[in-house]
C-alpha cells in the first residue's frame, strides 16, 4: 500500500469567527449576554455557535467545506443568523479583534468551568483578553506532511496578518497600530511564531511534556500562530486578526489553502520552502501588526523592503496553478481588493477622521467607526 504521504490531502477547509456584541443604542459592549440569546442560535445553528471567553464574545464555525465557494456560502449564513437573532435584543455582531471604545475592565467571563479555570490560570493577562480571531483549517491527514508544511509555512504568516488587521482602537484611543489584538494576545503564554519540529512525535512529545506535568490539558492550550489542530486531522492557522468584511475572510482563506497545497507540491517534488530565522519573520510580523499593507514587508531573498501590492501580486502568481486546481482563482485575486477598499483598520481610522472633520466630538466619532463596522460585518451576508 502506498504510504499516505504519497497521496495528496484532502484541502478541506473551515473557517473560525469570533464576534462582539454591541448595544445598538450606546454602541458599546454587552456586558451580560442577554438570556436565551445562546440558546436562539442554537436552536438555529446547533453546533456552529458556541459562547466564548466573554460574554459580549461570540463564536461561529463553518463546516467541513470541500470548497472557497461552500465555506463563503456557509460563513455569510452564520454571519446572518448572528446578526438577525442579535438585533431581537437590539444587539448586533460586529466582525472586529477590538472594540473602538469598550473598557475591558467592565466585561464578564463566561460562566463555564472551561473559562472560569481558564481566568484564574491566566489571572490578569486574561482579563484583557477583550479581542476577537479568525481562525482557518485545512485538512492534511498525514501526520507528517502535516508537521512539514508547518514548519514551512511561518514565512507567509506575516502576508496574510496584514491583509486581515481590524484593530487600530483600544479603550477610545488609536494605538497607532493595525492590529492592537496580537499586542494583548502576545502576552499569554505558548503565543507567537511556532517553534519547528523534526517530525510530528517530536511535536507530541514536547507538548507531552506539559501536559504530564498537569500544565495545560491538552494541545489546545497552545496557542501559537499556526497550530496542527488538536481535534481535527487540519493544520489551523491562528495569527489574523477577523477581517469585518466577509469578501476579505474568504480572500485570505484561499491563499492560505493555496499557500498549503503550494507546499505541499514542493514536497511532492522533494522540494522545500527556504525555512528562515524567526527573528527575521518575526519583524515582518510586527510590519504588519505595526502597519497592515501599507509599509511593505521585508523580501529576504532580495534583502529589501518590497511594497504589499508587488508581494501580493507575486503570491498571487506562485499560487495561481494551486487556485486553479482547488477552483479559487477569483478568491485569491479578490485579495486585491483588500488594498484598493482598504482593510478593516484602514476603514475604521477613515470613518473616525471623517467623523472628526464634521467636527463630531471624540465620543461621536468613536461610535461612527462602530456604525461602520456594524454595516460592514453584514455587507454581501445573503
Amino acid at each position: 500500500m502506498a504510504n499516505l504521504i504519497n497521496k495528496a490531502p484532502s484541502f478541506t477547509l473551515g473557517i473560525e469567527e469570533e464576534y462582539l456584541l454591541v448595544d445598538k443604542t450606546s454602541r458599546d459592549l454587552v456586558r451580560e449576554a442577554p438570556k436565551g440569546l445562546m440558546d436562539e442560535c442554537k436552536e438555529v445553528m446547533s453546533e456552529q455557535v458556541s459562547p466564548e471567553f466573554l460574554q459580549c464574545q461570540i463564536e461561529v464555525g463553518t463546516r467541513v467545506c470541500a470548497s472557497l465557494q461552500d465555506a463563503r456560502k456557509d460563513l455569510g449564513h452564520l454571519r446572518s443568523c448572528i446578526a438577525e437573532i442579535a438585533g431581537r435584543h437590539n444587539l448586533a455582531p460586529i466582525a472586529a479583534s477590538t472594540h473602538p471604545f469598550a473598557d475591558w475592565t467592565d466585561q464578564r467571563f463566561t460562566d463555564k468551568k472551561r473559562y472560569t479555570a481558564l481566568a484564574k490560570d491566566l489571572q490578569g493577562v486574561g482579563r484583557r483578553m477583550l479581542i476577537c480571531g479568525m481562525h482557518v483549517h485545512v485538512g492534511i491527514e498525514d501526520r507528517e506532511l502535516r508537521i512539514d508544511v508547518f514548519n514551512q509555512l511561518p514565512y507567509f504568516l506575516p502576508h496574510l496578518l496584514a491583509l486581515s488587521t481590524s484593530s487600530p482602537f483600544w479603550q477610545g484611543r488609536d494605538t497607532g497600530l493595525n492590529s492592537y489584538r496580537l499586542t494583548i494576545f502576545d502576552n499569554l503564554p505558548r503565543t507567537g511564531l511556532p517553534p519547528q519540529f523534526d517530525s510530528f512525535g517530536e511535536y507530541e512529545r514536547s507538548i507531552s511534556i506539559l501536559i504530564d506535568n498537569k500544565l495545560i490539558e491538552d494541545a489546545s492550550k497552545i496557542w501559537w500562530d499556526l497550530r496542527p489542530s488538536h481535534h481535527f486531522p487540519t493544520l489551523e492557522m491562528r495569527i489574523c486578526d477577523v477581517p469585518t468584511s466577509l469578501d476579505h475572510t474568504i480572500a485570505i482563506a484561499a491563499l492560505y489553502v493555496c499557500i498549503v497545497r503550494m507546499l505541499y507540491r514542493l514536497r511532492h517534488k522533494n522540494l522545500s520552502w527556504r525555512k528562515y530565522e524567526r527573528f527575521l519573520i518575526n519583524e515582518n510580523r510586527w510590519r504588519a501588526q505595526r502597519y497592515g499593507t501599507r509599509q511593505g514587508l521585508i523580501d529576504f531573498g532580495c534583502r529589501a523592503v518590497v511594497p504589499f501590492t508587488e508581494l501580493l501580486d507575486e503570491l498571487i502568481e506562485l499560487l495561481h496553478g494551486d487556485a486553479e486546481a482547488l477552483g479559487c482563482v477569483a478568491e485569491i485575486e479578490s485579495a486585491r481588493k483588500i488594498l484598493e477598499y482598504g482593510n478593516s483598520a484602514e476603514r475604521q481610522r477613515r470613518a473616525y477622521d471623517v467623523a472628526l472633520a464634521q467636527r463630531k466630538s471624540t465620543d461621536e466619532a468613536l461610535k461612527a467607526v462602530v456604525d461602520l463596522l456594524i454595516e460592514d460585518t453584514i455587507e454581501g451576508v445573503a
